[in-house]
């Protein structure tokens, strides 16, 4: 596990990102923890097909929600083919980002302190050279469903021991800093993403809904959506 410093200032949002009137924030709070316990759901769904083993990060008492925490499904994985030849035979390093754990705290007219783990599980297909791969990987800050204020990318080196095709890797993000346009100004209305900087071909062939498996010298190609393991 590597710590890694300070690494986002997110811009003051504008007016429009503050909480609504009085009348609305009850029915905007219930709806707020609808979402979050959905995306709770489908986070413990994908631990659970993954064998994700992390711990939660504890949670703290807020004046409002947390920021939601998201893989970008466009960059939760990466996968290298040698001669761009979509083939098991063909595959280089790959790699998936497993699950994200985040807690938040901030009271008052204070910004949003946030730390992120990142779990990583990193592949090593039958074309890959060498025994160490540097990966890169970003962390954005955005408003809600809209612009992104803050983005930065970071190094992931592996080395996979000899006979191991693949390795996990747990990225500790000490400190993510949102500031807010007011005391009213919630949580909800931000979002973290993280995911792999990929090429345009990696971003589609996510899109598609393709993988392999991420040891992919015994890969065998089949459809995320058809459910297959």
């Amino acid at each position: 596990m590597r710590r890694l410093p300070l690494i986002l200032l997110a811009a003051v949002v504008a007016a429009n990102a503050t909480l609504p009137s009085v009348a609305h924030a009850q029915s905007r709070r219930e709806q707020s923890q609808r979402d979050a316990e959905d995306e709770d759901a489908k986070r413990k769904k994908k631990d659970e097909e993954w064998g994700n083993v992390q711990a939660p990060l504890p949670q703290l008492r807020n004046a409002g929600p947390c920021p939601f925490v998201k893989i970008l499904y466009d960059a939760g994985r990466y996968q290298e083919f040698k001669d761009g030849k979509e083939a098991s035979a063909a595959v280089g390093y790959t790699g998936e980002i497993q699950g994200v754990s985040a807690m938040c705290e901030y009271k008052g007219s204070d910004p949003i302190k946030m730390k992120m783990e990142v779990l990583f599980e990193l592949g090593k297909g039958p074309t890959a050279e060498g025994q160490a791969k540097t990966y890169r990987y970003w962390v954005a800050v955005t408003q809600r469903n809209s612009m992104v204020i803050a983005k930065e990318t970071f190094d992931l080196p592996v080395k996979f021991p000899e006979g191991q095709d693949r390795v996990y890797a747990t990225e500790e993000i000490k400190e993510i800093l949102i500031p807010r346009a007011t005391m009213t100004t919630s949580g909800a209305n931000f979002e973290v993403l993280v995911g792999f900087e990929v090429t345009p071909q990696m971003a589609e062939f996510n899109r598609d809904g393709k993988r392999f498996r991420v040891n992919a010298g015994t890969a065998v190609a089949a459809s995320e959506s058809a459910g297959k393991p």
